[in-house]
């Protein structure tokens, strides 16, 4: 038996067990992730997809991702890769890619405009260790590497990895206890410790993905780009106005189709609102 760390959880995982995360598992007495180099998803993206708008905007990423997430959102854009039963059942068929092969995939890519690799589609944070031990050898390459992420991680996590990551987009998915806690089965206080620490680091892009019914009202999205706007920098620099907040359109999908997908209007209006507080607000799924 040992304590998963790395989110607010603390999964007592026995031995040969899973986490709550399907990924963190004990091995002779020490909790490690399961999916280590296993891969469901390579592609060559453009960098805008992850997305990033004023990070070497024009380039292409090569995005990799694995299984496994700790929040449940229900309406899960990955969920065949990330919780579903589907995701589980088949983990075991995700192949195997080292470090260094995946750092050599990064670099055979790079006459197609590739400037590294990008860890994202399912929740990358719950097998942090491959994203150390690869991103170390794709900066040794001189290229970029990219975390798009639930930010629902300690902040032990982010130390490990800070050195050796250029560019995050983190989910600040609502700005109320009750929808994080109740719908998302997450923690806000932790994410938002999360985008504070990892804003003094690295380059950070911030998306909320706009849900009719939960996160949709002008009120909450004000309160959100207030606090965003008071983010700083590790010199005390107050940067959080120059943040981007990419706002999404919400589509009915997984668990979640009880309801219409988000008016174009609302998302424009929204992005109007967070406007008020932040310089560049961008808007997704329109």
């Amino acid at each position: 038996m040992a304590v998963c760390k790395v989110c607010f959880r603390h999964c007592n995982i026995p031995e040969g067990g899973l986490g709550f995360c399907g990924v963190r598992t004990c091995t002779d007495g020490e909790v490690t992730a399961a999916n280590y180099g296993r891969v469901t998803s390579l592609a060559l993206d453009p960098i805008e997809k992850k997305p990033l708008a004023r990070f070497h905007p024009g380039t292409m990423i090569l995005s990799a991702g694995s299984y496994g997430c700790n929040l449940r959102c229900p309406f899960c854009q990955n969920y065949q890769i990330s919780w579903s039963e589907e995701a589980y059942r088949f983990a075991d068929r995700a192949e195997y890619i080292s470090p260094e092969e995946m750092a050599g995939i990064a670099l055979s890519c790079r006459d197609r405009g590739n400037i590294g690799v990008a860890f994202t589609y399912n929740e990358p944070l719950i097998g942090y260790e491959y994203i150390r031990d690869t991103a170390k050898l794709v900066h040794k390459q001189g290229m970029v590497n990219v975390i798009v992420t639930n930010g629902t991680a300690d902040l032990y996590v982010l130390s490990e990895l800070v050195p050796y990551i250029d560019a995050m987009n983190i989910d600040l998915k609502g700005f109320t206890d009750r929808y994080y806690n109740e719908v998302l089965g997450g923690d806000r206080a932790m994410t938002m410790a999360f985008i504070e620490e990892a804003a003094k680091h690295c380059h950070v892009e911030l998306t909320t993905l706009i849900v009719p019914g939960e996160n949709d009202s002008e009120d909450e999205i004000r309160r959100m780009t207030e606090w965003i706007a008071g983010l700083k920098d590790a010199d005390g620099n107050t940067i959080g106005e120059e943040i981007p907040l990419h706002i999404s359109r919400f589509f009915p999908r997984f668990h979640m189709t009880d309801r219409d997908a988000t008016k174009v209007r609302l998302v424009y209006r929204l992005a109007d609102v967070a406007r008020e507080r932040l310089k560049y607000v961008y808007t997704g799924n329109c």
